[in-house]
């Protein structure tokens, strides 16, 4: 057997990121270089699945109104106002959420903001996601 270089007991590595705020929790941010895979944030997917849900029960006629359903699912008629606002993002936007591809400012807290109704004016609100 025969000896190769000896291994270090300390080693030093380091790695450039930050830290940012996303969706209430911490998370780390890499250098534009570095593109981790990214996953979807569960509260703004949860949100989002919330609110196109909602209006379908709406849209069909088994709630009459806005109150009746959030008395039936035990919120706030505001929160869910705030809430179902969400199934009028553009379909883009959607799916950037779904897929984890949103920047990290598109946060539950952005979205349930008042935002624009057109979706290109969305986009520069939630100052562009990709």
């Amino acid at each position: 057997m025969t000896r190769g270089t000896p291994i270090p007991e300390t080693m030093t590595l380091h790695v450039p990121f930050r830290i940012v705020k996303r969706g209430g929790r911490k998370e780390m941010q890499m250098p534009d270089r570095v593109r981790p895979e990214r996953t979807p944030d569960n509260t703004l997917v949860k949100a989002l699945a919330r609110a196109f849900r909602w209006k379908r029960m709406l849209d069909s006629g088994e709630f009459a109104t806005i109150a009746e359903l959030a008395e039936r699912e035990g919120i706030a008629p505001s929160y869910m106002t705030r809430v179902l606002r969400l199934a009028l993002l553009a379909p883009d936007t959607v799916e950037a959420i779904l897929d984890g591809k949103q920047g990290p400012e598109v946060t539950l807290a952005r979205v349930l903001e008042p935002f624009p109704l057109d979706w290109e004016s969305q986009r520069l609100f939630l100052a562009d996601f990709r």
